[in-house]
């Protein structure tokens, strides 16, 4: 963050900036259910958002210069693989934004409501308690999915581009189940600072995106044996290895 300062606030500036125009548009529309799906959505799209991010932090592990032009550099590096994982999280987000839909006409049918009554009857309303519940336990399990299969994969297919998404994919949840609780952890920081940047109206992810993307990429690092070390370069390893 020190290092590419300037690079990493722009580049959690720019989606910032996407991702509140869609959920003031959804607001403007009056589509107030669609609001709080987005916004927990969000964390199920970042691995994807910030690839640019683990550029920026793959130039500067090898010595090599950073500029505002390096997150777009990284599309060309295994760009076929990492348009695999991203149609696959891009599914997920869809299939929890059709959830949520179906979620809410279940509790509240073709209801329209305006600001003041969501925020009262949808949000802040103990009778609803309940679908908040649900939602929010749906969210959490679809999020678990994301984090295992994108914890790894993305940054080793931009390190990597010789391998392919499900060999990345495969190590990915291999690398979490070897290091579960630690891995656990790490899932709960991640949504501790995706949801205090949300909480924040979107403004602190411009410090939180990229912190978590920084250190996605050095936990990769550590999860996965370089290439050049001796045995399968893709194995996971523990804390102790």
């Amino acid at each position: 963050m020190l290092r590419a300062g300037r690079v990493s606030f722009a580049w959690g500036a720019l989606f910032v900036a996407v991702g509140a125009a869609l959920i003031g548009g959804a607001a403007l529309l009056g589509a107030y259910e669609a609001v709080l799906p987005l916004a927990a959505g969000f964390p199920l799209l970042a691995p994807v958002l910030v690839i640019g991010l683990y550029e920026v932090s793959r130039r500067i592990e090898a010595g090599e210069k950073v500029s505002f032009a390096t997150p777009l550099l990284a599309l060309r590096r295994n760009a076929s693989q990492l348009g695999v994982v991203g149609f696959v999280l891009g599914f997920v987000f869809l299939a929890w934004m059709r959830i949520a839909t179906l979620l809410f006409a279940w509790f509240f049918g073709a209801r329209g409501f305006n600001a003041g009554e969501f925020l009262s009857q949808v949000v802040l309303s103990g009778a609803n308690a309940l679908f908040l519940v649900i939602g929010s336990a749906i969210g959490a399990v679809l999020a678990l999915v994301v984090f295992a299969i994108s914890a790894v994969s993305l940054p080793m297919l931009l390190d990597r581009e010789s391998d392919n998404a499900f060999t990345a994919i495969a190590t990915s949840v291999a690398a979490v189940r070897a290091n579960p609780r630690a891995m656990l952890l790490w899932a709960f920081l991640i949504g501790c600072f995706i949801g205090s940047g949300l909480l924040l109206g979107l403004v602190g992810l411009i410090l939180t995106l990229p912190l978590v993307a920084h250190a996605t990429w050095h936990a990769y690092r550590d999860l996965v044996a370089r290439d050049g070390a001796a045995g399968d370069t893709s194995t996971p390893t523990s804390p102790g290895e």
